[in-house]
């Protein structure tokens, strides 16, 4: 199967969608995608479904030996998952190692988020991480989550490091079918999952609370699976100004970590919002 479907997947009844239907583009001129299959949702469009069909639109127009390494995302304005997006993809640079391309999104006209991502040909080097991850029971020891939102994607919550945040910072998850093993769709798979919680879920209180996302950027620094479980650890940096800033990781279950996530979302005064454990 390939990253780019070039049938539409129009109308479709949410409850029969899958992660790979949101990740079905339809080329519909140079540099030019659309994603169409649309469902409805109260909430504003998931930031991770349009920052992960942004990464796949921009990967399309790379050479294939190039593999996503990282990702700077804006989001705009709020989008609707009832409407289908559209995608440019600028390309920027194509080097000797290197490739770099610009994504805007647009829902009627309108931009709702913006993307540069880089990509690289992979090349042997040292290997070395500076600590080890959080120590945590394996995923098929623990019950069974809920990752609100999310399709085709199911987790399981361990032990919480700050146990009175809304929804958890510390979680493992995995696709439930089968992903192609190409690394963009994988890379598109792990920036689909890496928006959905925030480590600034821990200093929310009764006055203050996050708000949505402002932006958000990935590094990937070594394979992972989506459809095998991958540890996702959130840790809150800083508030100031209405603006909090968290980061965290992405592990696979032997504790490689994958990715490295970083974003700034809105923290301003105001009632807590629903959540997993609403």
């Amino acid at each position: 199967m390939t990253s780019i479907e070039n049938a539409a997947v129009s109308s479709v009844v949410a409850g029969q969608l899958t992660l790979l239907d949101l990740l079905a583009l339809t080329d519909v001129g140079p540099d030019r995608y659309r994603a169409t299959a649309v469902f409805d949702e109260p909430e504003a469009l998931y930031g991770g479904q349009v920052a992960a069909q942004a990464l796949l639109a921009a990967g399309s127009a790379v050479a294939p030996d190039r593999q996503p390494h990282s990702l700077h995302g804006y989001y705009l304005r709020g989008g609707s998952a009832a409407r289908p997006t559209d995608f440019h993809v600028e390309r920027d640079r194509d080097g000797r190692s290197f490739s770099v391309r610009r994504v805007v999104a647009t829902q009627d006209d309108a931009v709702i988020f913006t993307l540069t991502a880089s990509f690289h040909r992979q090349e042997p080097g040292q290997d070395r991480v500076d600590t080890d991850g959080p120590l945590v029971p394996p995923a098929e020891d623990l019950p069974v989550g809920r990752l609100p939102r999310l399709f085709s994607v199911e987790s399981r919550v361990p032990p919480q490091p700050f146990p009175g945040a809304v929804w958890p910072t510390r979680f493992w998850a995995r696709c439930t079918i089968p992903l192609p093993a190409t690394p963009l769709v994988q890379a598109c798979a792990l920036t689909y999952l890496s928006d959905i919680s925030s480590g600034l879920l821990a200093w929310d209180d009764d006055e203050a609370a996050t708000g949505p996302s402002l932006d958000h950027a990935l590094w990937f620094h070594r394979p992972a699976r989506m459809d095998e479980w991958v540890l996702v650890d959130l840790v809150p940096r800083t508030i100031a100004g209405g603006r909090g800033w968290y980061d965290g990781g992405i592990r696979t279950a032997d504790g490689a970590l994958a990715v490295t996530i970083a974003q700034e979302a809105l923290f301003r005064f105001g009632r807590r919002p629903p959540g997993w454990n609403s």
